[in-house]
């Protein structure tokens, strides 16, 4: 007697090939994020004007994101194919070592883009028109 094995989909395939292919720029644009941290932190300590600390913030929240973005891709790539149709199987994938580290990434970019967010970008008033 066979039994029925469903397979999964062929777009459940296709994004996991393209998960592996973002996820392999993660290490590069991780080391991009820290380097916009470190010169948010080096413009902090020289007490720099506030439009420099806003394109900082803005440069390191948009590399945070790409990380992100990559981390999200390694991580689904880890879960396998079957769990982009099945929750279960993902659900299973987040308890082995390998998906609970990729889950930590995550939650742990997550954070600091909010923090930096919430924080790390100063808020310049808006020029005012003159009015007549």
């Amino acid at each position: 007697m066979a039994f029925f094995r469903p397979r999964v989909s062929r777009e459940a395939e296709v994004r996991y090939h393209a998960d592996l292919e973002i996820s392999k720029s993660f290490p590069e644009l991780l080391d991009k994020a820290r380097q916009s941290e470190q010169l948010l932190r080096d413009l902090r300590a020289a007490v720099a004007d506030e439009i420099e600390l806003l394109a900082a913030g803005q440069a390191f929240d948009k590399a945070l994101s790409e990380a992100l973005r990559a981390a999200e891709s390694g991580q689904r790539a880890t879960f396998g194919v079957k769990a982009y149709d099945d929750r279960i199987a993902r659900r299973k994938a987040k308890a082995t070592p390998d998906g609970a580290m990729w889950t930590a990434e995550v939650d742990r970019l997550r954070t600091l883009r909010e923090d930096n967010r919430l924080w790390g970008i100063p808020r310049v008033p808006r020029a005012v028109p003159a009015s007549r």
